[in-house]
């Protein structure tokens, strides 16, 4: 008998995952779906929802209502909100837009308010407040004021400039203008005066000020064209169509100008793709939906002028909804920056602490008794001590440093700048360089452990190219660019099938308004995906071509002959329907439904009697095991009478105000149902060049790639073999071998949790007891099976509520137990997968694809990259620590929500072994070095005070203190972090394994960071006690005795200036020019300012400024001191060379071998061969998926019934090329020989001889 907990978590046995079904939507969550349960559920819970409807009204989809021309119809009490208090305001935004954020009277107080919300800003500020006070400061608040002044300079700059360019833009976009009707008749007015409500009219080649309701245009049928690069990022024209109604009566000025109509829509969003309205004018409604709607930012092209309605304007536009702040990411260097910095703030309370009771003490034994230190001030030691306590606050304030973010932020900069000019990234058949849209992620880059990668259009090239078919059973294959297949009836329907909806779905190239009507005479297509292109380019070479199409109608060339189809209904394709059919009427009056689609969907609405349904599903199984892209074809006769009665359903769902997507998916499902199998087409997707040796590189630098897709197992299978991802030695384990493996490991802690009360869940054994090489290939069926994310199935309705406060705590503890076993399973899974070489997750959605990269955040503490290049790679690119798009054929959604992005999938090695890889190197120096410097120029402070009587006093001059971080020693740490490498590019992508020190953090950590710290207190004891030494008892040239006080500070700074600048010569692996100039330069303006600011003149003018008068041209013109600093130099570097000579000599790293051979090993780089692919065909039968386009396509536009050109080419011209094609067949027939064979044989061509 089971027992209660486990029968919470055991696997449902009678529900296993389907691998041929994708799950369900990404818009639905597990509560959605829960909710969607029929029964006494459902009726329970309807009263209360239909209580809380009428409780608040606002909760209807349609509650935006917008009337034309009428703006006192905006003034009612119901479209007002409540600002503040009593004060109202219309809920309607005017068109005005506004993205700066100052204005003279703000900048300065809102910027500064603004950067002192940082935390070392804010501490800065406090310092300056507290150097202000004359009995705690021994250090003079320019000191301060000057590096705190010039890091807010440079910032609010910075932000000024940015806030200026972005002042302008919306200057020349709000003083736009268009034509809008007012008092009866158009006039021009700016942007930023339209209103909702306002009739417009746009012309060509203009940007839409706002989002509105298409009524009218210039073309046929008031078609109109837009460019929506604004949004998306698209180049290519998209097409809205007004209502039928709108186009007939309003054309004219005066009609436009009475129209009264009232729109009730969704309230203003961000989905760009989805709109949902109704149009009451009179008394008829008329269903709106995103096909009649023109958003802000679109711009006209090939339509000399438009009328609209305004509907959303301003702030409430779906452009400006989609401006909102995106995630913002932090590099794991970052945090631990952060965490140093708090600990430096530790280190130095805890310091000045110390000290502070160091002088209470010497007050106590010395002060007090010494009457030649009496200051007239009758404090005692404890008070005197707190005091000092936040003199030592100030004086050791350095050890945070000040310049290290504006340092940090200047070189990501310059590394995001040397991406964008990489000309070895640029992909010229494009015209697409590298781009880093982000310049604070550059050193994470080199610390990559896993890439999620989407595989169509990233690891293939999303160029389709029709290869194969098959046909009542028979296949077939095309080697030339056309067979005489034409001459077979089950061709010609198949291709009829395939070519209505396919290209019903086309759009003429920008060039050209109307097939046929370019120059040249060919016809150009653009389709909504790839695929659906490389169809009706098939079909065309089959003798089968699109000619012209109306609303209502379109006409194809069939074999030479021109035939009309009416069209009656489009049931249009989405994510979750996985397929798109048509209706047509037929010439004789026959109304037939053809549908095209992905297999598992098709198949399961099959009529039983299929007679080749087997031998079509064996030919699936042979196209995907060459990796081809699958779609299954079919049909249905539709009699008059179920056509009529669909068809009012269909128009009752169209009209829907609230869920129409739900009601015309219901609708659909009635009519596709009892489907003939017609055949299948089979299309090739290649790799991209360089991604077998992309792939082996980066699994040599240790970084698992783990392939995300929503194509079939089999298909993504094999391109995992192509790519190399798999090998012909790798063991697969697939979803029903991981969730044995997770069923095991779940009982075995299961077990050991009982038997030991104390003992944790968590075993460290691997799931793998040998060393093979593995990879894991699941599905999304199984990867929510697994995962418990899946819809959970009710077996029984249960309608008793907890009463009790003991039922109430054990339906706690029951949610809390499945919560943790949750938890644990999803843990184990990713112990599991990770324990896999590769990763192949198949048929999965974009939610699933961000929650396995969530998955691995959460349980692994890796840094992620996700790679992709479609809007379904969106979620994840935004989910992982790092997202990179590919300018590919799916849009540019992808790479607008990206951080980094380029033409090819090959460039991601060059990212991240090299951009990556240095980067990390640099910054990883940069901050040791920052740290070390700023650690050996503060602590010299704390040995002195031994000798002042813990008074905090400094031991250089104040004009050095302020001087030091922001000129004498910030110009070569910061061209070490934007130059230095330790490698050269071609070596570091020949030895990937460079790249490991990133993943391991092995450059910068806290133990690298201490010993920063002891490094710098050594050199700043050497620093201070070897000229203490050598003027304890010391006489100069001209028998006086140097041993003063500013003397010893010229001399410990001097040393100091020489030392630093050394060190980070030592630390240089790559010098240039810009490095050797930048170390001795600063040293040589060091001294040049330095007797400067020592010079008789400038103490003249500045007396309490500049103390030190003539201090370092006596004290430098000592032999006696030179030699002191010579000393000094000389102890604090030649360790550090000998420690670096002995790690070299006796156990180099890897890149000091690599240096070390860097000639010979150039040498035999240009002698290597590219590797051969191990890619294996033919293994098993395994079936692809048909991917289709990402977006919605455009039924709903077409279907309403109108033509979509002026006029067509005619039929003579359009096939005066495929007469002279019908000959050349014809001669072809008698040299060559087609064969149709059955098994396991495929069906070829004759080659051309």
């Amino acid at each position: 008998m089971i027992s209660e907990r486990d029968s919470e978590t055991t696997f449902e046995e009678d529900s296993q995952p389907n691998d041929e079904v994708v799950p369900y939507s990404d818009d639905e969550t597990e509560d959605e779906l829960d909710s969607r349960q029929p029964g006494a559920e459902q009726g329970l819970n309807q009263s209360s929802r239909d209580t809380e409807e009428s409780r608040d009204p606002g909760r209807k989809d349609c509650s935006w209502q917008v009337k034309a021309n009428d703006q006192r119809f905006y003034d009612q009490p119901s479209f007002k909100r409540r600002i503040f208090l009593c004060f109202k305001k219309s809920k309607y935004a005017g068109n005005a837009i506004k993205t700066y954020k100052y204005n003279p009277i703000t900048f300065l107080p809102l910027n500064l308010f603004e950067q002192f919300k940082r935390a070392a800003n804010f501490y800065f500020l406090v310092l300056l407040i507290l150097q202000s006070i004359p009995q705690i400061s021994t250090l003079s608040w320019y000191t301060t004021l000057v590096p705190l002044l010039l890091v807010l300079g440079i910032t609010a700059v910075k932000d000024l400039v940015d806030d200026i360019a972005r002042y302008r833009m919306d200057n020349e976009v709000n003083n736009r203008t268009c034509d809008v009707i007012k008092d009866g008749r158009f006039k021009a007015t700016k942007w930023k005066d339209i209103k909702v409500g306002d009739i417009i009219r746009l012309k060509k080649n203009t940007f839409v000020p706002a989002d509105i309701l298409l009524l009218s245009s210039s073309e046929p049928n008031s078609l109109c064209y837009v460019e929506t690069a604004e949004l998306d990022g698209e180049t290519n024209l998209k097409f809205k169509m007004a209502l039928e109604v709108t186009h007939r009566h309003l054309q004219e000025e005066s009609a436009l100008a009475d129209f009264d109509g009232l729109v009730e829509c969704e309230e203003p969003n961000n989905r760009l793709d989805k709109f949902t309205g109704t149009l009451s004018w009179r008394n008829s409604n008329y269903p709106l939906d995103a096909d009649k709607i023109l958003l802000r930012g679109c711009k006209m092209r090939n339509t000399d002028f438009c009328h609209g309605m305004v509907i959303f304007a301003g702030a409430d536009t779906k452009i400006m909804k989609n401006s909102g702040k995106t995630r913002f990411k932090r590099t794991k260097i970052d945090s631990l920056m952060n965490y140093m910095v708090y600990t430096i703030i530790v280190v130095l309370i805890l310091l000045s602490a110390g000290l502070a009771i160091g002088h209470t003490y010497w007050e106590q034994q010395v002060g007090n008794s010494s009457w030649y230190l009496y200051d007239a001030q009758d404090l005692s030691p404890a008070y005197r001590g707190f005091l000092n306590f936040w003199g030592y606050i100030i004086v050791l304030n350095t050890m945070v440093p000040i310049s290290l973010y504006v340092s940090v932020e200047v070189i990501r900069f310059g590394q995001s700048y040397f991406i964008n000019w990489d000309l070895q990234m640029y992909y010229p058949e494009k015209d697409t360089a590298a781009k880093a849209r982000t310049t604070t992620l550059n050193e994470q880059l080199g610390q990559i452990q896993y890439i999620f990668s989407d595989k169509t259009g990233t690891l293939t090239q999303n160029i389709m190219t029709f290869k194969k078919c098959c046909i009542n059973g028979q296949r077939y294959e095309v080697l030339f660019c056309a067979c005489y297949l034409s001459h077979s009836h089950e061709i010609k329907i198949v291709i009829c099938s395939s070519m209505v909806p396919v290209v019903l779905q086309q759009r003429p190239a920008a060039s050209s308004l109307c097939p046929g009507s370019n120059p040249t005479g060919q016809l150009n297509y653009q389709a909504a995906s790839p695929d659906e292109g490389a169809l009706v380019t098939a079909a065309r070479s089959f003798g089968y071509v699109f000619l012209s199409r109306t609303q209502n109608t379109i006409t194809i060339s069939e074999m030479g002959v021109e035939r009309t189809y009416d069209v009656l209904a489009i049931l249009d394709f989405n994510s979750d329907r996985k397929r798109m059919s048509v209706i047509v009427r037929e010439s004789g009056g026959n109304i037939r439904l053809y549908c095209k689609g992905a297999d598992t969907v098709i198949y399961q609405r099959l009529h039983p009697r299929n007679l080749k349904r087997e031998a079509t599903e064996e030919a699936l199984d042979v196209f995907a095991n060459e990796t081809l892209r699958t779609l299954c074809l079919c049909y249905r006769d539709i009699s008059q009478d179920e056509f009529e009665a669909w068809n009012k359903k269909f128009v009752e769902a169209s009209l829907a105000t609230s869920h129409r997507d739900e009601a015309l998916d219901k609708v659909y499902e009635e009519i596709e149902k009892n489907l003939i199998l017609l055949g299948a087409t089979a299309i090739e997707d290649k790799l991209q060049d360089g991604v077998p040796e992309t792939i082996s590189r980066l699994s040599k630098a240790d970084i698992k790639i783990w392939v995300l897709t929503g194509d079939k197992k089999e298909t993504a299978e094999n391109i995992g073999f192509s790519c190399e991802l798999l090998t012909e030695e790798t063991a697969i384990c697939y979803g029903e071998d991981t969730s044995a493996l997770l069923q095991a490991r779940l009982e075995n802690q299961r077990n050991r949790a009982g038997s030991s009360p104390h003992s944790s869940l968590r075993m460290n054994e691997p799931f793998f007891q040998d060393s093979r090489d593995r990879a894991l290939i699941i599905t999304g069926s199984w990867l929510n099976e697994i995962l418990l994310e899946k819809k959970k199935k009710k077996k029984k309705l249960k309608l008793k509520f907890p009463r009790t406060a003991e039922e109430k705590k054990k339906q706690a503890e029951k949610r809390r137990r499945a919560e943790a076993y949750k938890e644990q399973q999803q843990q184990n899974f990713v112990d599991l997968a990770c324990e896999c070489r590769a990763v192949i997750c198949c048929r999965v959605t974009p939610k699933q694809k961000a929650m396995v990269v969530e998955l691995v955040k959460k349980y692994k503490k890796a840094i992620t990259l996700a790679i992709g290049d479609g809007a379904n790679d969106v979620n994840m690119i935004k989910t992982a620590h790092i997202g990179v798009g590919i300018s590919g054929q799916e849009g540019m959604q992808a790479v607008m929500s990206s951080d980094y992005s380029f033409g090819q999938f090959r460039y991601l090695q060059r990212l991240l072994l090299v951009h990556g890889r240095w980067s990390y190197i640099r910054m990883c120096k940069f901050l040791r070095y920052f740290f070390y410097k700023n650690f050996a120029f503060t602590l010299v402070h704390i040995w002195y005070s031994f000798f002042n009587g813990f008074s905090a006093q400094t031991a250089y001059e104040d004009w050095f203190i302020t001087l030091y971080n922001v000129l004498y020693s910030s110009l070569p740490v910061l061209l070490v972090g934007l130059f230095d490498q330790d490698v050269s590019d071609k070596l570091s992508l020949r030895f990937p394994r460079l790249y490991v020190l990133g993943q391991r953090d092995l450059l910068f950590n806290y133990k690298k960071f201490f010993l920063s710290l002891l490094h710098g207190a050594v050199t700043s004891l050497i620093i201070f006690f070897i000229p203490y030494g050598a003027y304890l008892k010391s006489m100069g040239q001209d028998g006086e005795a140097p041993a003063d006080y500013q003397s010893f500070a010229v001399t410990a700074a001097s040393s100091l200036i020489f030392v630093v600048n050394f060190q980070i010569g030592l630390d240089t692996s790559y010098w240039t020019f810009v490095n050797a100039f930048s170390v001795f330069g600063s040293i040589a303006l060091y001294f040049g300012i330095t007797f400067d600011l020592h010079s008789a003149g400038i103490h003249v003018l500045f007396p309490s400024g500049f103390q030190f008068t003539g201090t370092a041209p006596n004290a430098l013109r000592q032999p006696y001191l030179w030699l002191t600093m010579i000393l000094s130099i000389a102890i604090c570097l030649l360790p550090i060379v000998a420690q670096r000579f002995l790690f070299m000599t006796i156990w180099p790293s890897e890149s000091d071998k690599i240096q070390r051979n860097r000639r010979k090993l150039l040498q035999e780089q240009q002698h290597r061969t590219r590797r051969q692919s191990a890619f294996r065909r033919g293994v098993s039968a395994r079936r692809s998926a048909y991917a289709f386009s990402h977006q919605r396509g455009y039924a709903d536009l077409i279907s309403s019934g109108r033509s979509l050109r002026k006029r067509r080419a005619p039929l003579d011209a359009v096939l005066a090329d495929f007469s002279l094609f019908n000959n050349f067949l014809c001669w072809y027939k008698t040299v060559s020989t087609f064969r149709i064979c059955h098994g396991k044989q495929f069906c070829l061509c004759a080659p051309f001889h």
